[in-house]
Order: structure tokens, then sequence, then C-alpha cells
């Protein structure tokens, strides 16, 4: 069972990261999301653009055993759609952190941030 966490990144309850630079907020799928969901088929599109608050629905993954919801760590509008997931999903379980990100958001509101866990807090939070 793998489950990389990365410091430096903020962590869901429901196993998105998020990546902060310069006010814009690159999101992904966690390492243990995908060892959960196994081999990913495919990733809704993404809209540029589309304006969405902190929980929303970002877009939705699809996997042989499931089909689940990925949520916006933050609020903010998309700026970004890494079109490579789009196109060949599978690379979110080969490499979530880097390659496997899904979009960037611009972040509206940085005291969100509060509300998402630490690399060390989501490691406990998953050990439970």
């Amino acid at each position: 069972m793998s489950n990389k966490v990365i410091e430096n990144l903020y962590y869901t309850k429901s196993d998105e990261w998020l990546k902060v630079e310069d006010g814009i907020g690159t999101i992904g799928i966690t390492d243990y999301a995908q060892d959960q969901l196994g081999d990913i088929v495919y990733l809704e599109k993404v809209e540029k653009g589309k304006k969405l608050k902190q929980d929303d629905t970002l877009t939705t993954i699809e996997s042989v055993k499931a089909v689940s919801d990925v949520k916006t760590p933050v609020t903010g509008e998309v700026t970004e759609v890494n079109i490579k997931v789009i196109e060949n999903a599978s690379i979110i379980n080969k490499e979530p952190y880097v390659e496997g990100w899904i979009a960037k958001m611009k972040i509206e509101n940085k005291d969100e941030l509060k509300n998402l866990m630490s690399a060390q807090e989501y490691s406990e939070y998953r050990k439970e």
C-alpha cells in the first residue's frame, strides 16, 4: 500500500492535495486516493474560468472500481486544466503529485487554507 504524503502541500479529508504558489493553487488527488480507487480510467474535463466554492465538486474521476468526486480545497476560479490527465487519466495512478495534477485555481480567500491539513496532520488522519 502506497501512502506517499508530500510536505508543504495542504490536504483535505476527502483526499485532495493543494499546492499554493503566488496565489495560485494546484489541485490533485492524494496517493492514498489513487490507491483506493485502483486503475483510473477517466477524468471529467474541468472548465477553465469556472468559479467554485470550497468543497464544491471540481470534477469526477472514474476507476474500474468506482466513480468519485474531486472536491475543491479552496474557493476560486479555474485558471488552468491539465489536458494530459484528461486525455490519459492513468497518469494519476503513476504520479498523483507531479504530472497527475488536475487543475489550477486562483485562490480567492487565503483564510480557507486554515480549514485544510498539513502533511503531518493528513498522515495522522489516514492512520486512524
